[in-house]
């Protein structure tokens, strides 16, 4: 199949308008409507349904979202790592949930740059589901993440357990609920929280930043969960206090990779993996 075929249905299913779809794509309106009659006439089935408001996703056209994204992912992912081979003997593809990259991934990549600067280096984050559909479709080499899922063809290695506690910016050890800011932490932790704080509306700010998130918290006040090795050195310095008796979630984080591996590349990359780890 044509891989323009795949981006234009891309296209018009993120903007809703065959006219907006060719604009982004610099194409005429007559185009991108050939092009979906090529793709529709391609898979047998009805993709779009347009109408004067706009255009919609059929119920195969919902099916074949997900399949279009991957198809696009790993065709691009091919250009690159071609790329690349012209001046590195290797290319590796990290993804991480956002809370593992401030004091885990990111000196971990400064090691793969002072340490194997000929193979070239792409970086990610997703969410858990994002990582391991690009894990299955191959265009990803490792990613880290909780709470994986166990499919055939990859490997799932334990690294550290993550504990997510919460701290105040105020110094209080028990400060007002009302200074409470939520800090999205991913699904795993959505669920958890949910459980423990039923009134999770309580938040006044929320916040999908990641550790950055820390310098919002220093900013405005109030009181947050953060992993305790991102807050630990905020502690020390006295800016951040932990506040006791609150629930404390702890999640195993694991590298996941697959199974067929050339062992003899990945040994080095996952051996200083497990060292950052060991020091957390």
């Amino acid at each position: 199949m044509d891989i323009t075929l795949a981006k234009t249905f891309l296209a018009i299913a993120d903007t809703g308008s065959f006219v907006d779809a060719a604009e982004r794509l610099h194409v005429t309106q007559s185009t991108v409507s050939s092009r979906v009659k090529a793709l529709e006439d391609l898979l047998g089935r009805s993709l779009l349904e347009r109408s004067k408001s706009g255009a919609k996703l059929t119920p195969a056209g919902q099916q074949f979202h997900k399949h279009a994204l991957a198809l696009v992912r790993v065709w691009e992912h091919a250009r690159l790592e071609l790329k690349l081979a012209e001046s590195h003997r290797d290319h590796l593809a990290v993804g991480g949930q956002p809370s593992f990259w401030d004091g885990f991934l990111l000196p971990w990549l400064c090691w793969m740059r002072e340490q194997l600067p000929d193979i070239a280096v792409t970086a990610v984050a997703a969410s858990s589901i994002g990582l391991m559909d690009r894990l299955i479709d191959g265009t990803l080499d490792l990613a880290i993440m909780y709470r994986p899922t166990n499919r055939p063809g990859l490997v799932i290695e334990h690294l550290f357990d993550e504990e997510l506690i919460m701290v105040s910016a105020s110094g209080a050890r028990q400060p007002p609920i009302r200074d409470y800011v939520y800090v999205n932490w991913g699904r795993e932790f959505e669920a958890d929280h949910a459980l423990a704080f039923p009134n999770s509306h309580m938040a006044g700010l929320s916040l999908d930043l990641g550790a950055i998130g820390v310098s919002a918290l220093l900013a405005t006040g109030g009181v947050a969960y953060f992993p305790a090795r991102t807050a630990q050195a905020y502690i020390d310095r006295g800016e951040l206090t932990p506040v006791k008796r609150l629930p404390r979630f702890v999640y195993p984080a694991y590298a996941v990779y697959p199974e067929d591996r050339d062992e003899e590349a990945y040994e080095p990359i996952l051996s200083s993996l497990k060292r950052i780890a060991s020091e957390l």
